[in-house]
């Protein structure tokens, strides 16, 4: 991502500042009240899975919300239209219902504290700890991503030094997360969720009225771009040529199933949300309440592209000294006068420390429950678990400070980020769908299949790609292939490994294989009570038919 252009600094005044202040205080009022609940490690890991479905909802597509994805998807909506789309309703609402309707009730019923904790019960200790260490690996860097993403916005809109907003978030993050555990980084997704939307509303709104609708902005770009770039599948024929550089095809199993499911149904970061939940309908619920408000974030992020790209015709091009990365703060300093200023560039840094607190609190769950309980120090009092996952959260965030300036080397960090998907989420979600799919499938494959799909990722991107031997025609072209060379490379090896060693015994696969689960107290006690927004199938159906709906009309 390069850096934002100097000319964008915003004319932020007391009344703006004092917004900011407000915001940082009540995130730490929040830490100290959600610090009263926590006893227990378990308090501290998963808020004692006490919370209600609404809460885990809006916290599940708040730590999605990262300011990396609304800066990133507002630049690919200028760049390549109304396809950002895809991004949505192709890669995320599938999946999301997948999470809810099937996969939960395997989390959840195995009472497992993390999503590699259940691998363990699948598989054998071999593959919990590969998937552990690749995963709180994982989060560390993410984590960077988002403090570093924060750090360039901060300094051209602000003015602040790249290394004094790394810090000063990083500080933030680490005391509402080490006082009030997952509690209070939930409780916070939930405020910081509204304060998004109360930045990109505005944003939109005012967007369109200075571009004189959706029908002028969609003329504008029309004559600009071609008839293409305001409908979400024209040019997507095999052997077209489009500005996204992919197919449907590529589009469907590429962004639609591999990294899509990869993500959504196996990355910690938003799973730890759903086990947070007060019983299996809630934590159900949880992916399926958090869909219905993604289908309709993707206007708020698309749109202010759109508006930018016709403000600035010339938009990422040579020509022009703003890049495609800046439509976001241009229509800020375009648009909003001082007070939802203030709003705006609050919003943005409450998505920026949303991201990265998801991250690191999955980070500490895993590297505590996993690999420390599990692997280093066993059998220690309760007490000793809680403070050492309150040190290693303190460990965490230093670490990810560590990582920021790791991603200041990448040019594009959502490639980056797209890039690490590929190779930690996409080999897990593989073992994960084969196991729960295969009472077949043995003890060993787990490790294997995760050691073939990371190294074949890794091989695709780093020897194929980056070494010229076949041309790829861009970095996210790449990811897309390194991911389903993954996933075909570990589902191999996964079949191959099975056949030539030996299976779970079949009696330990109960609720642990599709079609081996029994109904758990959770489910029994509410049998009774079966209004119609505590079914999760019916909350599932609701959201694919939604975004259908909107995915109707080719263009808008």
């Amino acid at each position: 991502m390069q850096t934002l252009a100097e000319g964008l600094r915003l004319p932020t005044n007391g009344l703006d500042y004092a917004i900011l202040a407000i915001y940082f205080v009540v995130v730490l009022g929040i830490g100290f009240m959600a610090r009263a609940s926590v006893k227990t490690s378990l308090d501290f890991f998963l808020s004692g899975r006490s919370l209600p479905a609404w809460v885990t909802g809006l916290a599940f597509v708040a730590a999605n919300l990262g300011a990396t994805e609304i800066l990133g998807m507002a630049a690919t909506g200028a760049q390549y239209g109304v396809a950002v789309v895809h991004w949505y309703w192709i890669g995320a609402i599938p999946a999301m219902v997948f999470l809810g309707l099937v996969m939960m009730p395997f989390y959840y019923r195995s009472k497992v504290r993390s999503v590699p904790e259940f691998l363990l019960q699948r598989f054998d200790r071999s593959a919990h700890l590969l998937s552990s260490v690749l995963f709180a690996f994982a989060a560390i860097l993410i984590a960077g991503v988002n403090l570093y993403a924060l750090s360039i916005v901060v300094e051209a809109l602000l003015g602040w030094p790249q290394w004094v907003a790394i810090v000063v978030a990083g500080l933030f993050v680490l005391v509402y997360i080490t006082i009030g555990g997952l509690s209070s980084a939930i409780y916070n997704e939930v405020l910081q969720f509204f304060v998004i939307l109360a930045a990109l509303i505005p944003l939109t709104v005012l967007g369109l009225k200075r571009v004189g609708g959706w029908d002028a902005m969609s003329d504008s770009l029309t004559k600009q771009h071609g008839g293409d770039f305001m409908t979400a599948w024209g040019g997507t024929g095999i052997g077209d040529a489009n500005p996204l550089g992919a197919n449907w095809l590529t589009i469907i199993l590429g962004l639609g199933f591999v990294l899509s499911f990869g993500y959504w149904t196996t990355n910690f970061a938003e799973v730890q949300r759903a086990l947070s939940a007060k019983n299996l309908s809630a934590a159900k619920r949880t992916p399926l309440i958090a869909a219905f408000p993604k289908i309709f974030i993707v206007f708020a992020v698309m749109i202010p592209g759109l508006v930018a790209a016709v403000i600035v015709p010339k938009i990422g091009t040579p020509d022009s000294d703003l890049t495609y990365n800046d439509a976001i703060p241009l229509l800020m300093q375009e648009l909003l006068p001082n007070g939802v200023l203030g709003i705006a560039v609050t919003g943005l840094l409450a998505a920026f420390m949303a991201g990265m607190a998801a991250n690191v609190s999955s980070f500490n769950t895993v590297f505590t429950n996993d690999i420390w309980q599990r692997y280093v120090v066993k059998d220690e009092p309760d007490t000793y678990y809680l403070r050492f996952g309150r040190l290693i959260t303190a460990i965490g965030v230093l670490a990810s400070i560590g990582t920021a300036f790791i991603a200041a080397s990448f040019s594009n960090i959502m490639s980056y980020l797209q890039t690490l998907f590929s190779f930690f989420n996409v080999p897990m979600f593989v073992v994960f769908i084969i196991g729960m799919f295969w009472k077949r499938a043995s003890m060993k494959s787990g490790v294997w299949g995760l050691v073939a799909g990371t190294a074949a990722a890794m091989v695709n991107y780093f020897w194929i790609y980056q070494g010229g031997i076949i041309d790829i025609p861009s970095d996210q072209g790449a990811n897309f292939v390194s991911a389903i060379v993954g996933f075909v490379a570990g589902a191999v090896v996964m079949v191959v490994v099975t056949l030539f060693t030996a299976p779970k015994p079949e009696a330990e696969l109960a609720g642990l294989v599709y079609g081996t689960e029994s109904p758990s107290p959770d489910e029994e006690l509410e049998e009774a009570d079966r209004a119609w927004y505590r079914k999760p199938a019916l909350l599932g159906w609701g959201a694919i038919v939604l975004a259908a709906a909107c995915y109707v009309p080719y263009s808008f």
